[in-house]
């Protein structure tokens, strides 16, 4: 049997001291193991620096570090997180039953039974209807469409699908959106049916919707909808059969949320949001351009008025527009929207009257407000209000609180005593000041459009956008004044009718 070798001397050991060289090696390995260990090999590579190696302590010194840093970082993650873009900004969707809204839509024959008019066609392309057709080029390709003035829930709902910030936890919401197509439901129901009928579906949304949880948290304070008529639609404040409406809103459940719709009522949580409009751009560029042109465009004729007079309301001063504008020669253009003279739903014959004129009349019509309003605002044309219902106490979340720096003011308190002349007030005004003014109302563009659904803002909030921030901004005030321990309902739904008189707006007259 071969001898062992020695370690140390290279020479043959006899097996005597076998025991004894076993504790010696061992020993000797563990010392060589821990030196390979320590070894520090990045300096068999070549590196292009000059700076020299670090020792085998200030390697320890600096992996301890790292390990501390790390400690350190996740501590201030769990602490202080990263901030969410959607903080405040979460809106839950509810799922309603399909009787509240899409089979409203698949029955869309029967929404306006009683009348002459189809609204199917109006139900294309996310609520906006038909493109239209323009082969004079008056309007953009492919963003302008014939857009029903009533179809403002189904816009609103489809641009709520896209709405970036949806959750599908309720408990992250700051909002509860109920999409409910209030007015096309009631609609329906208008003419020939009585007040069981008109209320049915209110109160069947209403018994749904306090069964889920949600409601609780709030109350349904945290809760809103959007309606495509005036919010006078559906407030009827009696149960007689001859009157007008549904009582939606003043079932008690319904008191406790808001709703947004084309006119406010006098009640606080009713909400003006602009009504939709024919143009829905896919693009900044596309509000650019068509911007542009408004700019560019030579206006012919100094005030414009599209609409019929309004003979059965005695106080109504359309007549006296029209006889004015008449008496105008060359210098005001009458577009007479009655009985069906002029198609005044194509926006093509409406922006070729407001997009050559200076001003546009937007006297009340059956209700304060009107789309016409909208509609001048797209074409750059300064518009003339003549009562404040119309647009000063309506649409906070969309116009300039400074009604002067896009608007003329001509107050018609009683149109017996009225004998100002229209043309003579508006040549008044310098043109130094209509420059101003026609460059705010062109600045306003984006925010009474309600854009395609696929649009991105970039910074340019539309109609919808605003609507929903304005919104949260409500119910924010609601919450707070509920974590203070106080009635969240004290001014919530209370009445307001000094918002429609002339004196909160005396200022914001012509001088």
């Amino acid at each position: 049997m071969e001898k062992p070798i020695s370690v140390v001397t290279g020479k043959f050991r006899s097996s005597n001291n076998n025991h004894s060289n076993v504790w010696f090696v061992v020993p000797l390995f563990i010392l060589l193991c821990f030196i390979l260990l320590c070894f520090d090999y990045s300096a068999l590579y070549i590196t292009d620096t000059d700076e020299a190696a670090p020792s085998f302590s200030e390697t320890t010194q600096n992996s301890v570090s790292r390990e501390s840093t790390k400690d350190v970082n996740l501590s201030r993650l769990l602490d202080d997180p990263l901030p969410d873009s959607c903080s405040g900004r979460y809106i839950y969707l509810h799922d309603l039953p399909s009787r509240f809204n899409s089979d409203l839509l698949e029955s869309c024959s029967l929404i306006t039974r009683g009348t002459e008019n189809n609204i199917c066609p109006y139900l294309e392309n996310f609520g906006f209807g038909p493109e239209i057709q323009d082969p004079d080029n008056i309007l953009l390709k492919q963003s302008w469409f014939v857009t029903n003035q009533f179809m403002l829930e189904v816009i609103f709902h489809n641009k709520m699908k896209k709405y970036t910030c949806l959750t599908h936890n309720s408990s992250l919401a700051s909002a509860v959106f109920i999409p409910f197509y209030a007015g096309i439901d009631m609609s329906r129901y208008l003419w020939g049916f009585n007040i069981t009928v008109r209320d049915s579906s209110s109160h069947e949304l209403m018994d749904w919707l306090v069964k889920q949880r949600e409601w609780s948290r709030m109350s349904g304070r945290d809760h809103f909808f959007v309606a495509g008529r005036i919010a006078w639609d559906f407030r009827r404040q009696t149960d007689n059969e001859s009157d007008w409406g549904s009582k939606l809103r003043f079932l008690p459940e319904s008191q406790n949320m808001s709703m947004m719709s084309i006119e406010s009522s006098s009640w606080n949580n009713d909400y003006a949001i602009p009504y939709p409009t024919c143009f829905h751009p896919s693009s900044v560029d596309e509000i650019s351009e068509w911007q542009d042109r408004m700019r560019s465009q030579k206006r012919r004729y100094l005030f414009a008025f599209a609409g019929a007079p309004r003979p059965e309301y005695k106080d109504s001063v359309r007549g006296i527009i029209i006889d004015e504008c008449l008496e105008s020669d060359d210098q005001c253009y009458l577009l007479d929207c009655n009985y069906g003279k002029v198609n005044c739903d194509n926006p093509v014959n409406v922006m070729k009257v407001f997009r050559n004129s200076v001003f546009c009349l937007q006297p009340p019509g059956d209700s304060y407000t009107r789309r016409s309003m909208f509609d001048s605002i797209l074409a750059g044309c300064i518009p003339v209000f003549f009562h404040p219902g119309t647009a000063y106490a309506q649409y906070k979340w969309h116009l300039p609180k400074n009604h002067n720096s896009y608007s003329v003011y001509l107050p018609v308190k009683d149109v017996k005593e009225w004998d100002m002349k229209i043309k003579e007030r508006l040549l008044e005004i310098s043109e130094e000041r209509v420059v101003k003014l026609r460059e705010e109302v062109i600045k306003l563009i984006p925010s009474v459009v309600y854009a395609n659904p696929s649009y991105g803002s970039e910074g340019s909030e539309d109609a919808f956008e605003l609507a929903v921030k304005g919104m949260l901004e409500k119910i924010e005030e609601v919450r707070e004044v509920m974590r203070q321990g106080k009635d969240g309902g004290e001014w919530f739904d209370d009445r307001d009718d000094y918002k429609y008189t002339f004196a909160p707006y005396e200022a914001q007259v012509l001088t």
